[in-house]
This record gives C-alpha cells, structure tokens and sequence, in this order.
C-alpha cells in the first residue's frame, strides 16, 4: 500500500501552518543503506503536529509530511543552495546527523540520480501542495498567512553557540512579509519564554520561496527550542511543559489571524 507523501487539512481562515520536518517515516528503499544512527532520526522536529493540534478547531490549514527530513528536506532549496552561506548547513539530503555522525553506510550515500529522484516523489509533492493551496487561499480571502513550524534541541554546536531562545522567529530579515506584519510580529510578547526576530534562524527555503508580500502572501518561521516542551534532557516529550507552551503558540497563531483579518478587511 503506497503512503500519502503529505497531508493537507482545509480550514477556514487565511493562515496555513507547515510542519515540514513533522515527517517521521523512512522510505522503505533506502533503509538498508543507513547506519542505526541515521534510523533513528535524531534531528526531527519532534511533535510539532501535537503542538500546533489546536490549529483545526481554530479554522487553520495544515498541511504535514509522511516522510523524515533525512529522506529529503522540505525546508532546503532544491537546487542545493546553501541558506546560510559560511555557516555549518545540511543538504538537500542530509548525509550526517546535526552531531556530525554519518547517515549512510560508507559509499552508501545518495548520489545526484539519487537527488533527482527524491525531489521528484517528496520534494515537489509537498511543495505543489503548499503552493497551491497559498494561492487558493489569497483567492478566497485576499491574503494568505504561512507559518512555517519547526523547533530543535536548545544547544547544537553545529549551528550556534551556547543556548538558544526559545521563540526564534525569522522573516528572511523582513523580505517574507510586509513591513505591517514584521511590526505587528514585534509587538507580540512571548512571556514566560525568550524570543528573537532573525537571530540564528531567519527563515528557511519556504520562508524566503513562499513569503511574496507583493502578492498578499506573507510568510513567517518559527523555529521554538525543543526545552519549551520536552524533558529536561530535551529527549522526551514532557506533556506538562508541552501544555505550557501550547499557550503561547495558541496565542501567536491568534496575534497571525488578527492581522490576517485587519487585511482582508473583516
């Protein structure tokens, strides 16, 4: 039985939330080449979906994969285009863990055929879903909201130093959304948790590919550190902490819809 590569849910409001590393399946081809490590994928954006579970009875689209960012990374430029040139990045599809270990068995790695094939059964999938249903929106409602979700442990060396905050927001330095938008995201108050606007994280591929506010299509990442929810080890999922921040999240994805209205003119 074939598996869905991704999952849309149709809402009623003009926000739609990515969750593009949500994906926790493994291609059964390629299981045999990957170390134990790499099974076990370890960098994945660990229950995002039950983060964001209010976005349904609050009238928002989702939209979520099957498939682990270790098959391929929703969130990176097909053309392998580094986003943060001179900083530590991981591909198109990854080879190494954010720790440095390997994937693959040794000479087991994908090769450019490899690529080629996996843009074509996940990669475009997902992303002629999010385009698509980006533009049907700014055609109902005169403006389409993205929020891109992520989240990741607070301490990876690979990336950054020391201890990040625990809202990261990122708008490709205010070119994904409207200046309006990036003023109405810094008055939004993320108490108890730290927050920053276009730290570490500015905004991935889908951020800067999908945000064209010249087109009413405004696009936002949120990248929350994994400690605002897990355990204090950030391995487990901690349903006490998880009900705290859901709070916050709750609140922001109302502070998007606000401004959403303020647009359309409802």
């Amino acid at each position: 039985m074939s598996v869905q590569v991704c999952k849309v849910t149709t809402g009623r409001v003009p926000l739609l939330i990515s969750m593009p590393h949500n994906g926790e399946m493994i291609a059964e081809e390629i299981k045999h080449v990957m170390t134990e490590q790499g099974l076990a994928v370890p960098d994945t954006d660990w229950c995002i979906d039950v983060l964001y579970d209010f976005a349904q009875e609050m009238g928002v689209y989702t939209i979520e994969p099957s498939y682990n960012r270790i098959v391929i990374d929703l969130n990176r430029d097909p053309k392998g285009v580094n986003l943060y040139p001179g900083a530590q990045s991981t591909e198109l599809c990854p080879t190494s863990c954010f720790d440095f270990s390997a994937i693959y068995v040794e000479g087991k790695q994908p090769d450019e055929a490899e690529v080629a094939r996996r843009i074509a059964t996940y990669w475009q999938p997902y992303h002629n879903q999010l385009a698509t249903t980006l533009e049907q929106m700014r055609d109902q409602y005169g403006v389409a909201l993205l929020l891109d979700a992520h989240s990741i442990r607070s301490q990876v060396a690979r990336f950054f130093e020391g201890q990040l905050p625990d809202f990261n927001f990122g708008t490709a330095d205010g070119s994904s959304c409207s200046q309006a938008l990036q003023d109405h995201l810094a008055q939004f108050d993320c108490q108890p948790y730290s927050q920053v606007i276009n730290g570490r994280f500015k905004g991935g591929y889908i951020t800067r590919a999908y945000g064209q506010p010249a087109n009413n299509i405004h696009a936002v990442q949120l990248e929350l550190s994994q400690r605002t929810y897990m355990n204090s080890a950030e391995t487990q999922f901690d349903s006490d902490n998880a009900e705290q921040v859901k709070k916050v999240l709750r609140q922001f994805v109302q502070h998007l819809l606000n401004f959403a209205s303020q647009q359309s003119g409802e």
